[in-house]
Parts: structure tokens; C-alpha cells; sequence
């Protein structure tokens, strides 16, 4: 097998080799049953436990409060946006949503078709360089809800802490879930897609407070009723198997390497050799604030497009992998999410260092 490179892509993501050498057995023979993984039934008694297990390692984790289920679905993070709003509000409800971001801007554009929507606060004039702080928006004491999404993958920012309210929080955690310790029970909803923290791509992880299970009108679909899938165990039809074996596996390895709270001091150490490479330079810029600055995703800039094209470039010839910028604001971009070594990160600094020295004016 040819080597390894280093995966800096957003999602989806790298994914811990332990993990990827393990599923390629299952997937020919899981547990020496002499069928793979992802053809043996979602009703046989060895699926049933790997979602059993899945599940219960993402409670032990995340030490999610026993009144809340959680739920594995498909569709998308995407699919979030029109079943939080659909589920939970109706004619006359409001919710406000704080926009922070694509994802964000996304989700607002899909509940403005279920309720009424207060955007409370928009970066989107400074190109999402930043998050709220708590001044910076009012909650309309009519809303159901307020969403927001804790880590924006494309401009960098990150909630350093989240918002404080007596309305039901709503979050799309899809890039940072797992990345640092939460306490779940100031939340109504948190969701995440699999593929950037979790494992493949395929499931979404929706963790749900049991009191809004009811609040769906009756007139909402049969599979997008939250209801529907928490009453049925997420096997209300076939899930998407292999995804949650991939979760369950990530989440083994989650537990060996000592667990949310040693992943955070990882990734903040991780982090904080980047941004420091980039603060000790004049030829790269983040794009981000100081004080809102992402963890997990760390764009940045060089003097040209024509030096982040060939930086991209002489990267990957490198093994340094998926450096490019989102589109919509071009550049470049390190995604280092919690499989992302630690030795991926100063390879990329070293090199940094070595390009700005070979290409300065």
C-alpha cells in the first residue's frame, strides 16, 4: 500500500487508521460470522448490537442526560435544517437563528418555510469572520428556539463558548461534536453529520430532549417526524448500517486515546502550533478573529492567488492533502479534526515556513 498522506480536507474527513484497518475486515467477515458488515441484515442480532453499542459509547462520551434519545438518520446534516423547524414549530411559531455562516444561512433559508424567523444576528458583511458575542444579538421572547451552529467549517469560526438562554438551543455541531466537553443538558437538539468528527459519511447523529419528540404538528411526514425514529430505535426503516458501525468504531478509538477532555487539550495544542506559525509571519493571514478562531478548521491566506495556487500545489506533491479554500472565499484551508495527528500539523508548518522563504518578493 502506498503511503499515507495527510488528509486536510473539511469533510469528508481522515478517519483514524485503526478504525479503517478494522473495517476493512468487518467488511468481509465481521466478528468471524462469515458475512460482512454491510450485508447482513439491520435486524440480526450482531447489527442490533453494534447500534446498541454505538449508541451507548456516544451517552458515555458525551454523558448524555437519560431523557434524551438519540437518534441515527440519513439525508444530511441538510436534512436538519427543514426537520428542526418542521418539527418544531407551525403557523404563528417563531424561532431565532444567529448567522454565522453557509450552514448556518442554509438552515435559516429552509425554516423561513415553517415559522417565523428572527435572524438576530449576521457577520455575513465581514465575510463570517466572527461569532456573536453575547451582547451582539437579543432573543425575541416569543421564539422557540434559537439555533446556531457551534463550528463553521468554511471561514474558521468557533463558538468559544455557547449562547446562554431559557429558550431551547438548537445546534448544528457537524464539525466540532466530540472535539471538546459540552454539557448536553443546556440543549433542546444537537446534530451532526458523521463525516468530519465522527466517521463516515451517511448518518447524521441527532440528540434530542424527550419533551420535543410531541411538539411535531400532525400533519408532518411519517420519516420526518423525530418521533418516529426515537420510538423505533432508529430502525423505523433500514439505517444507514455501515455509517454507524464506522461512528461506533471512531468512538472505541475516541475512548482509548482517554476520552473528550484529552481530545480537547490535543486539539488545542494542535491548533495553537498553527495559528502561531501563522501570527509569527507577515506572509500568511487567518481569516478568522482571534477571539472566534475554529479549532477544528484554520483558513488562511498568502500574498496572492497565484502563491495559494502553487502553494496548494507543491503541498500535495508533498503529501499534504485537501489544503484548498472553500470556493466562496478562495485561499487556503487546514481541517484538523480530532484524527488529525499531531506530526500532520508540523509538516505543514515546516513547510509553510519553507515555501514563504522560497517565494517572498
Amino acid at each position: 500500500m502506498a503511503d499515507r498522506v495527510y488528509n486536510f480536507s473539511a469533510g469528508p474527513a481522515t478517519l483514524p487508521v485503526d478504525v479503517l484497518e478494522q473495517a476493512s475486515k468487518d467488511i468481509v467477515n465481521f466478528k468471524e460470522t462469515g458475512i460482512g458488515l454491510i450485508e447482513m441484515s439491520h435486524r440480526s442480532k450482531e447489527f442490533m448490537a453494534v447500534a446498541a453499542d454505538t449508541e451507548s459509547m456516544l451517552r458515555e462520551l458525551m454523558e448524555i442526560p437519560d431523557n434524551y434519545k438519540v437518534l441515527f438518520l440519513q439525508g444530511g446534516a441538510s436534512s436538519q435544517f427543514f426537520m428542526i423547524p418542521m418539527n418544531l414549530l407551525g403557523t404563528g411559531k417563531k424561532a431565532t437563528y444567529l448567522n454565522t455562516g453557509t450552514w448556518a444561512k442554509k438552515a435559516i433559508k429552509e425554516a423561513k418555510l415553517f415559522g417565523d424567523i428572527d435572524v438576530a444576528y449576521s457577520s455575513e458583511e465581514q465575510t463570517f469572520n466572527r461569532v456573536p458575542l453575547k451582547d451582539d444579538y437579543t432573543i425575541d421572547a416569543d421564539s422557540e428556539y434559537l439555533y446556531f451552529v457551534s463550528n463553521n467549517t468554511i471561514y474558521g469560526t468557533q463558538f468559544p463558548s455557547f449562547p446562554e438562554t431559557e429558550k431551547d438551543l438548537i445546534a448544528d455541531m457537524s464539525s466540532d461534536i466530540l472535539s471538546r466537553k459540552i454539557d448536553v443538558s443546556k440543549f433542546g437538539i444537537i446534530f451532526a453529520g458523521a463525516q468530519k468528527n465522527m466517521g463516515p459519511a451517511g448518518v447524521t447523529v441527532v440528540i434530542i430532549r424527550d419533551d420535543l419528540l410531541d411538539k411535531a404538528p400532525a400533519n408532518t411526514p411519517t420519516m420526518l417526524n423525530y418521533k418516529t425514529h426515537a420510538d423505533k430505535d432508529s430502525m423505523f426503516n433500514t439505517p444507514p448500517c455501515f455509517a454507524i458501525y464506522g461512528v461506533g468504531e471512531v468512538l472505541k478509538w475516541l475512548k482509548q486515546q482517554g476520552g473528550v477532555e484529552a481530545m480537547e487539550a490535543r486539539n488545542i495544542a494542535k491548533a495553537g502550533l498553527l495559528y502561531d506559525c501563522i501570527d509569527s509571519s507577515d506572509y500568511y493571514r487567518g481569516h478568522a478573529e482571534v477571539t472566534s478562531r475554529s479549532l477544528m478548521n484554520i483558513p488562511f491566506n498568502l500574498p496572492s492567488a497565484d502563491l495559494e495556487a502553487k502553494f496548494i500545489a507543491e503541498a500535495a506533491e508533498v503529501g499534504l492533502m485537501g489544503l484548498k479554500g472553500h470556493r466562496s472565499i478562495g485561499g487556503c484551508r487546514a481541517s484538523i479534526y480530532n484524527a488529525f495527528p499531531t506530526e500532520g500539523v508540523e509538516k505543514l508548518i515546516a513547510f509553510m515556513k519553507e515555501f514563504a522563504a522560497a517565494n517572498k518578493a
